[in-house]
């Protein structure tokens, strides 16, 4: 994963340098900022791989900052904060955010988690698949080589994690695919309970993007106390 480049946005300039510090070490180049504004700058005028964005920032927040990257770009966002409260992780989430992290955290582990959100994505623009590259459904198609999907022909903006969750329930069709299935597919790490609400956050998000409904699902249906599934 050498010369793949990693925004860093951390206004705690300890914390940034350490983070730096560890990703150099792993072969990734680093852009670093301590404020939201010189991040949009350098995001308009880099390629950038993977972002780790700080909730609090002294000019706006890392929410913010998180909304107007998905505004334009895809590639994975990592959300750091000192908060643990469920509504941070459910408000990165549905602004667009792929993963979560709380303060204090163990570098390793942080690079782990960069790591496992650029294998993903990358392989999504690398991988050719054969006659499984286009999955359909009632309207709905995914290129999984071009890492596109589109509704009725209008491309939907998908977060990495959401365009995984939905290649999986696509692959599974008239299967139902567990939260703690999906959750281990993509993260690749181990299903608790404190992690209980992430994947229904990730479908919540989906559905609005898709129009969809829960009451009177065309396409994602809950299987209530089981998972989801798309009907064969």
């Amino acid at each position: 994963m050498s010369n793949l480049n990693v925004l860093i946005v951390d206004d705690e300039k300890e914390i940034a340098d350490l983070i730096e510090v560890y990703l150099i070490n792993e072969g990734f180049n680093v852009f670093k900022f301590y404020s939201a504004k010189e991040a949009l700058e350098a995001i308009y005028n880099n390629k950038i791989d993977l972002a780790v964005l700080d909730v609090m920032l002294p000019d706006g927040n890392g929410f913010s900052l998180c909304k107007s990257i998905r505004e334009k770009y895809s590639f994975p966002i990592i959300m750091l904060t000192a908060k643990e409260e469920e509504i941070d992780k459910i408000t990165g989430f549905t602004l667009g955010a792929d993963d979560y992290i709380t303060k204090p955290f163990r570098p390793l582990e942080l690079v782990a988690r960069v790591k496992a959100q650029l294998r993903r994505y990358t392989k999504y623009n690398k991988e050719s698949l054969g006659d499984k590259e286009i999955l359909s459904y009632k309207g709905l198609v995914i290129n999984e080589k071009t890492h596109k999907c589109t509704l009725n022909d209008n491309e939907l903006n998908l977060t990495p994690t959401e365009f995984s969750i939905l290649k999986i329930l696509l692959e599974e069709k008239g299967n139902v695919v567990s939260s703690e299935k999906l959750f281990k597919a993509i993260w690749k790490d181990e299903y608790f309970s404190k992690n209980n609400n992430t994947i229904p956050t990730h479908i919540r998000h989906l559905r609005e993007k898709m129009g969809d409904s829960i009451e009177k699902p065309k396409y994602i249906k809950t299987i209530w106390g089981v998972g989801y599934k798309f009907e064969e």
